[in-house]
């Protein structure tokens, strides 16, 4: 059974920088992609970034292009969303997700980290 574990988010000042770290568990994902998600408060949960596992290639929302940055450690079977200059319209929960490449659908959640930004 896959297991997401999302870790590293906190309490952090507008300008700051911060990782958060997705674990991954339970099976092989060389056939997958890792993707992070977040949901503001009142709001609906948006695609912000991803990474194809065998390839390393990489997406991107528009809205954060260019302040965020996906990655993964495949010895760790860890992917990282590096976010830089947060801002208080980043304040969300942050969700990693799974989906195989010949589907739409992502069909693995993890539990979700909470960043909030303060101004």
């Amino acid at each position: 059974q896959v297991q997401l574990v999302e870790s590293g988010g906190g309490l952090v000042q507008a300008g700051d920088s911060l990782r958060l770290s997705c674990a991954a568990s339970g099976r092989t994902f060389s056939s997958h992609t890792l993707g992070w998600f977040r949901q503001a408060p009142g709001k609906e949960r948006e695609f912000v970034a991803g990474i194809n596992w065998s390839d390393s290639g990489t997406m991107y929302a528009d809205s954060v292009k260019g302040r965020f940055t996906v990655s993964r450690d495949a010895a760790k079977n860890t992917v990282y969303l590096e976010i830089n200059n947060l801002k208080p319209e980043d304040t969300a929960v942050y969700y990693c997700a799974l989906r195989s490449y010949s589907s739409s659908q992502w069909n693995s959640w993890g539990q979700g980290t909470q960043v909030t930004v303060s101004s």
